[in-house]
């Protein structure tokens, strides 16, 4: 699809060593916040904050960056499947899910630092990060400061601000949340959460009935706690700085140089994801996955989990192509 095409489609709109199977996966999506036993959580100070991380695996570390309208609980059913080989290191977001409150501090940049952190904390020098939605905008600041320490990256199904088509995407009026927030409407919205965020879940899926209500749930209980909102409504409005910080650092230092697998669902970003990609990085393959809009682990989580997987796991001068 192309990006005029992404806007017309949008316009419109278990165990941590198991294999699982593509009915665990649909029943893991259904369910979030079930992670492996093996997996342990803890809170981590760090870069002025405290972030909570869920642990489990063993072998080189992964990290997984969700984004808005989610928390780390999207990852179940990835993370149960990489934990197979990999230590998988799994935040919530400065302010959101179960993180310390903040009121400050979410350009992407310093949110990058938050990550850094919590990898220092855990003793993973090195780590291959997956990202979606506000979790590539996270990614590609850290990829891009700390080249030296990702050594893959995974970008699914969200822009990143400054790099490629930005201005273009910013033209979507479906895109109108990017410039809603502030006090007053964090007062608009409060008690409402769920109203709220259907809207994004309904829009943005394939078909909203793929969006399990399971998770529905629990993610407005969880946006819906003191200041989370906030700090959801602060992801956007740092989206004008955040634009002048990658092009800069764009500009002085060049693409990012590892290899980078870029994901979008073929009801949303489909390969225009990978435009972006390359806009910012050397190394992109990409990878449409059919029958689903913007929220892939919970619309294709079997397929999802299955692409991540495969480029992960693969040496890295024979990364398998996707296109």
């Amino acid at each position: 699809m192309t990006l005029p095409g992404l806007l017309q489609r949008t316009a419109l709109a278990a165990t941590a060593l198991t294999v699982l199977t593509d009915a665990a996966l649909a029943d893991a999506a259904d369910a979030p916040g079930q992670f492996p036993a093996a997996f342990r959580t803890q809170e981590i100070p760090t870069n002025g904050t405290t972030i909570h991380v869920r642990v489990g695996g063993t072998g080189p570390a992964v990290v997984l960056l969700h984004g808005y309208g989610d928390t780390g609980d999207m990852w179940v059913p990835l993370a149960a499947r990489l934990a197979v080989n990999h230590t998988v290191i799994v935040p919530d977001l400065r302010g959101l899910g179960l993180s310390a409150r903040a009121d400050k501090g979410f350009e992407k940049a310093n949110q990058a630092e938050d990550i850094a952190g919590v990898m220092d904390a855990l003793g993973a020098r090195t780590a291959e990060v997956v990202a979606h939605d506000i979790g590539n905008m996270v990614a590609y600041a850290l990829a891009a400061r700390h080249s030296d320490r990702v050594t893959k990256l995974v970008l699914m199904d969200a822009p990143v601000p400054g790099i490629g088509p930005w201005e273009e995407i910013l033209k979507n009026p479906l895109l109108w949340h990017f410039r809603f927030g502030g006090p007053d409407m964090e007062r608009l919205v409060e008690g409402r959460e769920r109203i709220y965020l259907d809207r994004f879940w309904n829009e943005f899926s394939a078909k909203p009935a793929n969006f399990p209500e399971a998770a529905r749930v629990h993610y407005a209980q969880l946006y819906a706690g003191p200041g989370r909102m906030h700090a959801g409504f602060s992801q956007f409005a740092a989206f004008d700085q955040d634009a002048i910080d990658n092009r800069a650092w764009l500009a002085a230092h060049g693409k990012l140089p590892m290899p980078v697998l870029a994901i979008g669902g073929s009801a949303s970003f489909g390969p225009t994801m990978a435009v972006v990609a390359r806009a910012g990085a050397d190394n992109v393959q990409e990878k449409v996955i059919d029958g689903s809009g913007h929220w892939l682990m919970e619309e294709q989580p079997a397929a999802t989990v299955a692409a991540i997987d495969a480029f992960l796991n693969a040496p890295p001068a024979a990364a398998p192509s996707s296109r």
